[in-house]
């Protein structure tokens, strides 16, 4: 539909042409996503057209289609500059239900719980429709335009958001979902919110409750959520969609650490939610397991201190052999961590965070540290196998370790060196000293030795036949000398010699040698460094 023509239109139009007007231009425009640049600027003043109707006393079926416009066209970043003012921002405010730029209450909507008539229903669905079609605009505007954002800031549009999660209780599901969408947006798009929000609107604990509630969660203890029922149906989608978007807010409001006790309360609290979330069962298995993933995400800016309670559950018991720890969470994570490795694509935004995640709780909690390695490294038994071929998870960690991407390498790497405790021997073992080296020399533990993090002794002592350079137990090679004459090997040995003197002139390969540090230098200055060594012991 030519936007000129509406616009034309629209200058004459009373309430209900207008109405009708804009009704045949979305149905004509729903499915676009691209417009021509050259009516870019009839598009905005569209916008501005569209806006004004809005500010007028109009029916709420007027209003929700003005909206459907201003959605669809709030997809084309060029043409909000009208909607990106103070007036426009306080309009789709009031019409989303939000108190901005006024005292508290002056604008929200209530919507009638009494008994109703059906034609008070109506009014009431179309009211909400009108909110929810306010909040998708306020995404798309907020998210597409910095002018926006500014103005958002100016208005106070997160504090409405955050009076309007004092009423989460009585959310219809897709006002919820689009109040949590947009304060997400805020949070993840502007530094100085995410401050606020936290400081003094004490978002974290508001969203904390939402998700509390969301989750129907049931505490039987200080940090102890009720295991769900595994009769119990999975659950519903919506509450599902809905925690996802809260878990989104609450990981950009903890990615700066605060202090206090009241601070550690409340992480100990998510930590707790965590858990229970972890323990739930989704209608399907890419939806439970997108959420296990915001759940790792969140769990990743929780001071590590807190991971403890993923496993104190006392009232639902623990395993004997991990000090009557709860390990069910873990194996969760466990589980998520082989899922995405099987994936074999985007480890660095789907596998990095549990790595991680598992590699801070195993460094910092023993049991936890014990229980994975039982499930990751078990007691080597076919060792005649090297580490990196087969199917089991050391399997594919150790191929992880040579990736050609160094965070997924890294992170794969730092996850079997804690598992091992971060002993070199027990490492090379487990993964072979090729599938370690790029750790090693990160870490200057070539020489072997441990890293700085103290570990308690117990467990740990594998065979010793293990060749450590490929890690696993190789058969006894022929020796291809025995049947030689000492004029062949002498023969071999100087053609041998030709070979790398001829490489190490064209500098195609340059002998190197470990320092006493265990790190890596040419051989002639590991060499010096020796004598130095050597000469200064002679002395003493």
């Amino acid at each position: 539909m030519d936007v000129n023509n509406v616009l034309t239109q629209l200058d004459t139009a009373d309430e209900q042409g207008t109405e009708e007007l804009l009704r045949r231009f979305n149905r004509e425009n729903t499915h676009t996503f691209t417009f021509e640049q050259k009516e870019e600027a009839l598009r905005s003043k569209l916008c501005q057209s569209v806006l004004t109707v809005l500010g007028r006393q109009v029916q709420a079926s007027c209003q929700k289609t003005c909206l459907e416009t201003l959605r669809i066209l709030s997809r084309d970043k060029r043409v909000l500059s009208p909607v990106a003012t103070k007036e426009g921002m306080l309009i789709l405010g009031r019409l989303a239900g939000l108190q901005v730029g006024e005292e508290e209450g002056d604008n929200q909507r209530s919507f009638r719980e009494q008994t109703q008539s059906e034609e008070e229903e109506e009014e009431e669905e179309e009211e909400v429709r009108v909110v929810v079609e306010a909040l998708k605009c306020l995404c798309n505007v907020v998210y597409n335009s910095p002018a926006a954002q500014q103005v958002s800031v100016d208005v106070q549009l997160a504090h409405g958001l955050c009076s309007s999660l004092r009423g989460a209780r009585t959310w219809r599901h897709e006002v919820g979902l689009f109040t949590l969408r947009l304060l997400f947006l805020l949070s993840a798009l502007r530094s100085d919110v995410r401050g606020v929000l936290r400081r003094e609107w004490h978002a974290v604990r508001m969203l904390t409750e939402v998700l509390e509630h969301t989750l129907d969660v049931r505490w039987v203890g200080p940090y102890e959520a009720a295991c769900p029922d595994p009769r119990e149906l999975p659950k519903p989608t919506e509450d599902n969609e809905r925690a996802k978007e809260a878990l989104k807010v609450l990981f950009n409001l903890t990615l700066s650490e605060a202090g206090g006790e009241e601070d550690d309360h409340q992480f100990r609290l998510i930590a707790g939610l965590l858990r229970h979330l972890l323990m739930l069962k989704t209608e399907t298995e890419e939806k439970m397991e997108e959420t296990q993933s915001h759940a790792v995400n969140l769990l990743n800016n929780l001071p590590v201190s807190c991971l403890d309670v993923l496993i104190d559950a006392p009232v639902q018991g623990g395993q004997e052999d991990y000090g009557g720890k709860n390990m069910d969470a873990v194996q969760v994570l466990i589980d998520f961590m082989e899922k995405r490795i099987d994936k074999g694509s985007n480890y660095k935004e789907g596998l990095t965070p549990v790595l991680s995640l598992l590699t801070k709780g195993s460094r910092h909690h023993r049991e936890i540290r014990r229980y994975i390695k039982a499930q990751v490294l078990p007691p080597l038994k076919d060792v005649k196998i090297r580490p990196e071929i087969g199917t089991t998870t050391r399997n594919k960690l150790v191929r992880l370790m040579t990736h050609v991407d160094m965070g997924v390498k890294q992170m794969a790497a730092e996850f079997l060196f804690v598992l091992c405790k971060e002993s070199v021997d027990n490492l090379l073992k487990y993964t072979g000293y090729g599938n370690a080296a790029g750790l090693l020399v990160a870490r200057g533990l070539l020489a072997g030795g441990r890293g700085e993090t103290q570990y308690s002794e117990d467990e740990d002592s594998d065979t010793e036949d293990i060749n450590p350079i490929t890690g696993h137990v190789e058969e006894p090679m022929p020796n291809p000398i025995e049947e030689m004459t000492e004029e062949q090997k002498e023969y071999e040995a100087q053609k041998l010699v030709n070979m790398f003197d001829k490489l190490s002139r064209q500098n195609v390969i340059r002998p190197m040698g470990v320092r006493p540090d265990g790190t890596l230098a040419p051989l002639e200055d590991t060499l010096r460094d020796q004598s130095e060594y050597n000469s200064g012991s002679d002395s003493d």
